[in-house]
């Protein structure tokens, strides 16, 4: 197949700009009460919606994305034979099918932040800069695309931030291994994987079977649009800090569990090029941070099976017998940090709301999203471990185990409570700036 050239013009950045680090952002969740107003929302937000330029565009120092629910494409008066052709799990929305995402006890969706997962949220606002003076600026222009509009209510609100650390509230350094799409201009981070086809990311291009991906008529209003998913993720980073030094001899150990669970050091080095020791400048280098495969360690001896990287991204350890292209399940992560840290040390929870604000965005939510949560994070049946999830974000219903492949005798962590709670989520489509014109002219 051919490379494709991207209309990156008219693409929304939020699926192809990596975000930047340092960052600091904010997510509005609105609803629209009047279509009038809807509309004028619209047209108001198209000149500030960034496009999918390169990141090194000095202009786009802050930039705001703009996605739709169905229910929100619904409420701006979309044609029900338009809102027909979108994917059945956009329709349906991440509340609806919250039990078969493994959102269940303390992360179901009776137990999520209102409003999120219901019928009140229809349009989501990201507003993401490398510092606070510029994001200031940013938000400035979206409050003003949205005040004074009586039909538009603000209905949740949440802002994110780099923690001091630079790291996750695990403590691990994130936003490593995101994949090269083809046509976007941004180079490889692991010169062992080709970049993926432009279709599992953007509708409207080839994705990896060849075909078009089935996407939402007419074409205007489906090309160049992406799927977006979002999920409010709580972090218990009190139980997980107690859960390893429970069952450590020492610091040492300690530190080598958690990367053994997650495939990383907390430096960001893989244990795929590291296994015994933390390298903090490969940690620190993203031109080998990433660039690795699993295929010499069949095994897991290296970097085990079930760690939380190496289920969410296999790499060519599916390779075998040829039946699973794992390209077929990638989605870029834009993963972001939100409440206070907490202070190093402290091994009980202090009662504050921290975590990470997931985003996805992909051309495919069944074979993308929710396959990968269902079939290889909830799920070991692809590891030979049916039993074991994930031992970092894995599946709410209760404790799981962790196997630690090594010689002579392998080791075996058990009763890993949950360490992530669900505290909300939806499904969104980021349409083009041209579906955005499209949207305005609705009669």
């Amino acid at each position: 197949m051919a490379e494709v050239a991207l209309e990156l013009d008219d693409i929304q950045s939020g699926a192809l700009h990596e975000r930047p680090s340092p960052y600091v952002g904010t997510y509005l969740m609105l609803r629209i009460d009047d279509r009038a107003d809807g509309l004028e929302l619209v047209r108001r937000l198209i000149p500030l919606v960034a496009s999918g330029v390169p990141a090194s565009d000095p202009d786009h120092d802050a930039w705001i994305t703009v996605g739709f629910t169905y229910v929100g494409l619904a409420a701006l008066g979309v044609p029900q034979e338009s809102l027909d052709t979108f994917a059945p799990e956009f329709r349906e929305g991440m509340a609806a099918r919250a039990a078969q995402l493994g959102d269940v006890g303390p992360s179901s969706p009776e137990n999520w932040e209102h409003p999120l997962g219901s019928a009140e949220v229809h349009v989501a606002i990201a507003v993401l800069s490398p510092n606070a003076a510029d994001l200031e600026i940013v938000a400035e222009q979206a409050r003003h695309a949205h005040e004074e509009l009586p039909g538009i209510t603000v209905v949740w609100r949440q802002d994110c931030y780099q923690l001091p650390t630079g790291r996750t509230s695990f403590g691990f350094k994130d936003g490593i291994g995101q994949p090269a799409i083809e046509g976007s201009g941004r180079p490889a981070s692991n010169p062992h994987e080709r970049p993926i086809k432009a279709g599992e990311i953007i509708l409207g291009y080839p994705d990896e079977t060849g075909e078009l991906p089935p996407m939402p008529s007419p074409e205007i209003l489906g090309r160049n649009g992406t799927y977006v998913v979002f999920r409010k993720l709580h972090t218990n980073v009190a139980a997980y800090r107690r859960y390893l030094r429970e069952r450590a001899a020492d610091r040492k150990e300690e530190a080598l569990l958690g990367a053994k669970m997650v495939g990383r050091w907390q430096s960001g080095a893989p244990l795929a090029v590291s296994p015994d020791e933390d390298a903090p400048e490969l940690g620190a280098d993203p031109h080998r941070n990433n660039a690795y495969m699993y295929g010499d360690d069949a095994r897991g001896l290296k970097c085990p099976i079930g760690a939380h990287s190496r289920r969410a991204n296999p790499r060519d350890a599916l390779d075998g017998d040829g039946s699973v292209n794992v390209n077929l399940h990638r989605m870029v992560r834009r993963g972001t940090s939100y409440g206070p840290e907490l202070p190093e040390g402290i091994l009980e929870d202090d009662g504050a709301d921290r975590g990470i604000l997931f985003v996805f965005a992909g051309a495919h939510l069944k074979r993308q999203f929710e396959f990968v949560k269902t079939q290889w994070l909830n799920d070991g049946i692809f590891i030979g471990a049916p039993n074991e999830a994930d031992p970092l974000i894995g599946s709410a219903a209760g404790p799981t185990d962790f196997t630690i492949p090594q010689k002579p005798i392998r080791r075996r962590l058990t009763d890993i409570p949950p360490f992530v709670t669900t505290r909300g989520g939806e499904y969104f489509f980021a349409p083009s700036l041209s579906a955005m014109r499209w949207l305005t002219e609705l009669a």
